[in-house]
């Protein structure tokens, strides 16, 4: 008997993105937007493909809206997204490696927007979180934020 699928992570879409890193340095300062070269890793997350980038990559450091519509969540925060990254990530009842080594802010929303439970996971531990929620009829969907710097991560949709 197959598995049932209970939730998906994708990356963002990265058409959005792409005719941003054609600009200059001073164009992207223009749209509060910073381009970066990743010199370590773990450290510049990609939410495209949902893992590191690699020493060296470049990315660029911009806003994203990662909740709105008519709900007290709205929420935005700066994220990464590598040159690399063209196609958006996609993981089935599985969690995306750049979830791994970082404490993770799990918030879990139902089907209007508003915020049922949240939780925070230890590295490693993120799997177990999103299944906790997930328990939770009334959970749809939960966002995933990076605990220590709060940025945007990743949402997880119920199958």
């Amino acid at each position: 008997m197959e598995a049932q699928m209970h939730y998906l992570i994708e990356g963002i879409d990265p058409a959005p993105y792409r005719q941003l890193f054609e600009l200059d340095d001073a164009a992207l300062a223009a749209r509060n937007i910073v381009r970066v070269t990743a010199d370590g890793k773990p450290g510049f997350p990609c939410r495209v493909t949902l893992d590191e980038a690699e020493v060296g990559e470049t990315l660029l450091l911009l806003n994203h809206t990662s909740r709105d519509g008519a709900t007290p969540y709205c929420a935005s925060h700066a994220i990464f997204v590598r040159e690399a990254g063209t196609a958006p990530a996609r993981f089935v009842d599985s969690v995306p490696p750049v979830f791994g080594p970082r404490k993770l802010s799990l918030r879990g929303f139902d089907a209007s927007g508003m915020m049922v439970d949240a939780m925070i996971t230890e590295p490693g531990e993120a799997a177990g979180g999103l299944e906790t929620l997930f328990a939770n009829p009334e959970i749809v969907e939960i966002d995933v934020h990076n605990a220590v710097r709060g940025c945007f991560a990743a949402r997880a949709r119920r199958a």
